[in-house]
């Protein structure tokens, strides 16, 4: 008999290192304090539950906003599958929004990198109440590790008079020609390691892609209580498989007071130094109720030449404060040139009272000296609830301009002179036949068509556009002939010989085969504001009728008070539109803003004859407040008409306009996450109740636990829209106000927040006297409440011993809520006299009864009380009376001492 031997392989898996990278979302309160849990689950089983302890490049994490770098040691799971994520917290405000995480990690010869989408909350309060989710792999990527990677050596040198170090983030970012590093956090390899002492050389080895011809770095510090700042010397990077080394004499300061990014030009024989500009960022706020921001705004440059990266927009070169409505604030940007801006992503924290703001626009120049300045216009709001809905957004440019009206001299002729205007785009290889375009000047009285030939990168047209008045757009439409591969228009060019009026205009966009294309910008001029750019959604309705369904070619012509869109084609080069019966088709066209729609003109042409019934067109506006145009024709077009095309005019039948305020998907129960941030808060913090006024009632008075901006819950109940809050003191007065710096609320369902507007900077008066203090609330783009001074007259009856010592106290009631509980601050309740006090509240609309009443202290408390006269301080007009003519006394009539006056 044979023996049998064990034929059973034993692969040894490697232990391998998995780079775990979690991104926390941006929504407001995304980050967590809690403690999170991961599992890795792969095809070869899974690595365990892990907590995630200690992030490699965030002293603190899961913040909002932050990627997170953790690393897990595991034996070789295979092709990666699943993530299970969670965390232990629980109760309003320990929740966390996960946007993704991604997993790389290297195994033989390959480089995986897998991605997990979340973008849900982990939160028992929100969403669907769970705190452990699990996530399923949607892409991986493979790379050879030849190509991977670029191994550098950074030495990092600090001056003698830098302090010694502090606890403080400090990350590198290396720029290329073929792309830049992920943010390098600049950390000792050994723990304990002391790095960035004075006169010091600190050396950090550290990965990037292949970025290509260095050509700059930038250089960070976090912003850090009480950080004194590092004074750096010099950076010196070497690559160590080629052994190219690059120096960069940095000698600066990165503190608060200055600067904490800086950013630095490589010098090397083989390429010219780039310049470092100082970058003036002017914002732009709107003039609309509420426009103004008091949350921390950061913005991102981006030009042909890299990006300025994340730099908060901190002390504006303008006095007074920042972000506030219809003001322009301009801040400096420091960085290596970008070449021709592109575009600005703009964005702010969503933190502080009314957080919301509406940019008109922002413009960026490159040194304060420029004449010139790139433009960025938006015309929305960076808002969560309306606008766009998003607190952050990318703003392409449409030019640059002049930052200075040339001054032409005083004369009634009309200025002479040529407009020069070149075309600037991408070159066309000789074999290739030109390009015909049709640009359009529109002015103000009329317009003009130029059709070209395109054939290189650069093409010269000189007019005097005399008579179409100012130039207010530019219209590009083509391509009119075969177009064997794309071309880009990048610039428009234009200056008058005459004026010296000059702009750029940067169209920025392919016209490509077989697809004609019709774009068109602003003038930009240095006096006037530029129209934005905005998107028309055009709904055709079809009549549900008996072949009222037509095929062939349709174009329409939209005009509006300030322009007209121009002839915009509804089929495509060389083919036909089906306009089928009962069907509404949507077209989008981009157009300079047209203003108030009032009309559209609608051509229609079918080889076959078809007779079309247009039942009416309605156009949305993208652009705010956003519109809906309806223009209603219920006829037929082309009907026994013998011309070639058909044209009608459509007049305007009606507009309806909507500020957009976000709809919430779920339904609020009432509980309102809040914070109160104070200072001058006595030592004995006085007992302060809060009471929250809504459309359909006001809540219980709830305790505020605390004046240290932690948040706490309040629970108001179904009272509707809140209007007010009311802050009452349950003690006697204070010896001064407690100075209130922030107040928000936060719906735990539906995720809207509420500012808060005050004129009185302070709680209970800057004195301290008052005992209640009313915020109106702040929705969006509506107006709060106004905050009105009442005047109150209290007349004694003239019966003997009517007057009284005892204190007096009144709640007012009127349309809009009550005024709270109120002592009346004037003592002198004596027989016969008027005694006049003030009271100051959010406004109570119609007022509708008082309440009256005091405390039977005292000989002699009780009082006669004749009647009461309340009116706004400071108008004569409406006064509402009060009548009373009763005893307030315990031991006179029904001993009644709280009386209802109506």
């Amino acid at each position: 008999r044979e023996n049998c031997k064990d034929n059973r392989k034993f692969f040894l898996l490697l232990v391998l290192e998995y780079e775990v990278h979690v991104y926390t979302g941006a929504e407001l309160g995304a980050e967590t304090d809690s403690s999170v849990y991961i599992n890795l689950i792969g095809t070869r089983g899974d690595a365990g539950k892990r907590k995630l302890h200690r992030s490699k490049n965030n002293n603190v994490k899961f913040q909002r906003g932050q990627m997170d770098i953790f690393c897990i040691k595991a034996v070789s799971l295979g092709d990666l599958e699943k993530v299970l994520i969670s965390h232990d917290g629980a109760g309003p405000g320990n929740g966390w929004f996960l946007d993704k995480i991604v997993i790389k990690h290297k195994e033989g010869e390959e480089a995986q990198e897998v991605v997990f989408p979340c973008n849900r909350w982990l939160d028992e309060c929100q969403d669907d109440g769970k705190t452990e989710r699990e996530l399923t792999a949607n892409g991986k990527y493979f790379m050879s590790l030849f190509y991977l990677a670029q191994w550098w050596r950074v030495q990092v040198e600090t001056d003698g008079d830098s302090p010694e170090p502090q606890e403080c983030k400090r990350t590198l970012v290396i720029y290329g020609s073929k792309g830049k590093s992920d943010e390098l956090l600049l950390s000792p390899q050994t723990p304990g390691y002391v790095c960035f002492l004075p006169r010091a050389t600190d050396e950090f080895t550290v990965e990037t892609g292949d970025l290509g011809d260095i050509y700059k770095l930038r250089v960070r510090c976090d912003d850090v209580p009480g950080f004194e700042g590092w004074h750096l010397k010099s950076f010196r990077l070497e690559e160590l498989h080629t052994k190219q080394v690059l120096n960069f004499d940095c000698n600066c300061w990165l503190r608060e007071d200055k600067e904490l990014v800086k950013e630095f030009p490589a010098v090397t024989k083989d390429q010219q130094t780039l310049p470092v500009h100082k970058y003036i960022v002017s914002v732009h706020t709107g003039d609309r109720w509420g426009a103004e921001t008091f949350a921390d705004v950061y913005i991102t440059l981006y030009g042909k030449r890299g990006d300025t990266g994340v730099r908060k927009l901190h002390k504006s070169l303008t006095k007074g404060r920042k972000f506030q409505r219809n003001k322009v604030d301009s801040f400096l940007v420091e960085a290596v040139s970008l070449s021709h801006l592109q575009k600005v992503v703009i964005g702010h924290d969503g933190e502080g009272y009314g957080a919301g703001m509406y940019l008109k626009m922002v413009t960026v120049k490159e040194s304060q000296d420029s004449d010139k300045e790139w433009v960025f216009p938006l015309w929305n709001w960076l808002d969560t609830h309306l606008g766009l809905c998003d607190t952050v957004c990318e703003v392409v440019t449409t030019g640059k301009r002049l930052t200075l009206s040339p001054k032409l001299p005083e004369t009634n002729m009309k200025p002479s002179g040529l407009w020069i205007m070149d075309i600037t785009g991408s070159d066309l290889s000789n074999e290739e036949d030109p390009i015909c375009l049709s640009f359009i000047f529109y002015g103000n009285l009329s317009c003009k068509k130029f059709p070209l030939q395109v054939t290189g990168k650069a093409t010269q047209i000189k007019d005097e556009l005399a008579d179409i008045g100012s130039i207010y757009k530019v219209q590009v439409t083509g391509p009119h002939s075969e177009l064997k591969q794309p071309w880009h228009l990048d610039l428009l060019h234009m200056k008058h010989t005459g004026t010296k009026e000059e702009m750029y205009l940067a169209f920025d966009c392919w016209f490509n085969p077989k697809e004609e294309k019709c774009v068109e910008l602003p003038a930009l001029y240095a006096d006037q504001e530029p129209l934005p750019v905005v998107e028309y959604a055009i709904h055709l309705h079809t009549g549900d009728l008996k072949k009222a369904d037509a095929t062939g070619e349709a174009y329409l012509c939209i005009q509006g008070e300030k322009s007209y869109s121009g002839k915009r084609w509804l089929n495509s080069k060389k083919s036909l539109i089906t306009l089928a019966r009962g069907q509404v088709d949507i077209f989008k066209i981009k157009s300079v803003y047209l203003g108030k729609l009032n009309q559209v003109l609608v051509g229609f042409k079918s080889l076959k004859k078809d007779e079309w019934f247009l039942e009416k067109i309605v156009i949305k506006e993208d652009f705010y407040p956003y519109s809906v145009h309806i223009f209603v024709h219920n006829d037929w077009i082309n009907k026994r008409s013998k011309k070639d095309f058909v044209e009608v005019a459509i007049p305007l039948k009606e507009t309806s306009v909507t500020s957009l305020v976000k709809n919430f998907d779920k339904k609020s129960r009432g509980r309102w996450q809040t914070w109160v941030h104070c200072t001058q808060v006595p030592e004995d913090v006085p007992d302060i109740q809060v009471v929250a006024f809504g459309r359909k009632g006001k809540s219980p008075a709830q305790k505020v636990r605390n004046l240290s901006d932690d948040p706490f819950l309040l629970t108001v109940g179904d009272i509707g829209d809140i209007t007010k809050l009311s802050f009452k003191l349950s003690s006697p007065s204070l010896r001064r106000g407690i100075k209130l710096h922030k107040l928000r609320l936060k719906d735990l369902d539906t995720k809207q927040e509420l500012g808060f507007h005050t004129e009185a900077p302070c709680l209970f008066g800057e004195d301290g006297s008052e005992t209640v203090t009313e915020l109106a609330a702040v929705w969006p783009d509506k107006p709060p409440l106004r905050e009105v001074l009442y005047s109150i007259s209290v007349h004694t009856g003239t019966l003997p011993a009517a007057g009284t010592d005892a204190n007096v106290f009144i709640t007012v009631f009127g349309e809009q809520g009550d005024s709270c509980k109120r002592q009346l601050r004037h003592s002198n309740f004596e027989r016969g006299q008027v005694s006049i006090s003030e009271m100051r509240a959010v406004d109570l609309g119609q007022l509708s009864k008082v309440l009256v009443e005091h405390h039977n202290e005292g000989y002699g408390a009780g009082w006669y009380l004749d009647q009461i006269v309340i009116h706004e301080s400071g108008k004569t007009g409406d006064q509402y009376v009060f009548l009373c003519q009763q005893w307030l006394d315990s031991g006179v009539g029904d001993a009644q001492m709280k009386r209802t006056l109506k």
